[in-house]
């Protein structure tokens, strides 16, 4: 086991008011909003320069962008779950209904990865939409039929076959605008980039950001470990898939477990995560799997110790269970990864003392400060791991 310090103790009067995420349909998604911008600071940690920024912008028809669709080098099924069918057919239908009209469309960003594949990080809806209707095949779909035409309701019930030769190749030759940032852009920049442009209805979770423009096998360990029995036990299947937060969690578990808490430096929670995932990629399938062992072991005692309450805050033994905080998820994980067996045995023998020890740490100021408010603060990040070390070291040594 690792200690890192101390923590104050300084018992808070009230129980502090928490917020569950939800999804693009309102729903919650097991996971409680993060504050992880330092107090005062801003998002990013150290600007970038701006010669790293590769950006081209380019005009192309709806049948190129079609053509370069089927033949796999645009993207409109990513692993976001954000789909076009995100839209009811009455908002498709008026995106169509716009193009028919010759009303100028929103601009469409992309991320080029190595093999000059394009991913659409901004526009996905609008596009796949597009696909959907005139040539649903490229993206496996069932054809879109017009419903709910505002003011060309000649076309009501159609699809694209039933229009007149002129509005097909109208539709066809409909050029959109696209922003292209380029491979070899750093993939932190990337993120910054589509972060400040990231701001639609229908915007894109960060963790669907990291995902789309750091390609690799990361993207696979992360979807497998989150759809794994041991960690869908350890959050009682209560997180969400469809902004991927479950993912999120597992990549936070690998940024600290893997790089280390010396390594978080500056108060950049994103960019953190972003250098995790480029490590995951890095690492040898031995690697991965002795991580692996090592995270379904700290599921599996999460789960015995806490059962379902496991990374959540608690205030007192009656109160209402809460979403998973994901500050506290970093620091029980990866505090219970580094165990021996042994050592899990012992605290899952004395899960009543850790549970009431939670307790007690979640009413101190500075802990729950350190999990609640600013939690990308460097402080406050040590601060949450020192709490979790020192409360299982004490259960530990019987003190």
């Amino acid at each position: 086991m690792v200690t890192y310090g101390t923590v104050a103790e300084e018992v808070t009067g009230a129980e502090a008011a928490v917020v569950e995420q939800t999804d693009l349909m309102g729903k919650g998604t097991g996971v409680e909003v993060d504050d992880a911008a330092p107090d005062g600071a801003e998002s990013i940690a150290e600007p970038f320069n701006p010669e790293d920024i590769d950006v081209v912008t380019r005009n192309m028809t709806v049948n190129l962008l079609l053509s370069r669709t089927k033949s796999g080098m645009i993207d409109l099924q990513p692993d976001f779950q954000r789909r076009w069918g995100v839209w009811d057919t009455r908002r498709q239908t008026r995106l169509i209904e716009s193009l028919m009209l010759r009303i100028p469309l929103p601009v469409l960003y992309a991320a080029e990865d190595d093999d000059e594949r394009w991913e659409i990080v901004d526009g996905i809806q609008r596009l796949s939409t597009i696909a959907r209707f005139v040539e649903p095949k490229a993206i496996d779909s069932a054809p879109l039929v017009l419903s709910g035409l505002e003011y060309l309701s000649d076309y009501e019930g159609k699809r694209f076959p039933d229009l007149s030769s002129r509005m097909q190749l109208r539709l066809q030759e409909t050029e959109l605008i696209i922003h292209l940032i380029k491979k070899g852009t750093p993939p932190e920049v990337k993120f910054n980039i589509f972060a400040r442009i990231n701001t639609g209805g229908m915007a894109l979770s960060p963790q669907e950001l990291r995902h789309a423009i750091t390609p690799g096998k990361a993207r696979s360990v992360l979807e497998e470990w989150a759809a794994s029995s041991a960690f869908k036990s350890a959050t009682d299947g209560s997180v969400q898939a469809i902004r991927m937060d479950d993912r999120e969690l597992v990549l936070r578990f690998l940024a600290f477990y893997c790089l280390g808490l010396d390594s978080y430096r500056q108060p950049d929670m994103d960019g953190f995560l972003i250098t995790a995932m480029k490590s995951i990629n890095e690492l040898s399938e031995e690697r991965l799997a002795e991580v692996s062992l090592h995270f379904s072991q700290a599921m599996s005692t999460a789960r015995a110790v806490f059962g379902n309450d496991a990374f959540r805050k608690r205030f007192s033994d009656n109160a209402s269970r809460l979403p998973i905080n994901k500050a506290l998820f970093e620091a029980i994980s990866v505090n219970l990864a580094r165990l021996s067996d042994q050592q899990a045995r012992t605290l899952i023998a004395r899960a009543s003392r850790v549970r009431q020890g939670l307790i007690e740490l979640c009413n101190t100021r500075a802990f729950e400060s350190a999990i609640s408010q600013g939690t990308g603060d460097v402080r406050k990040v040590r601060r949450r791991f020192e709490g979790i070390a020192e409360l299982l070291e004490r259960v530990l040594s019987g003190a």
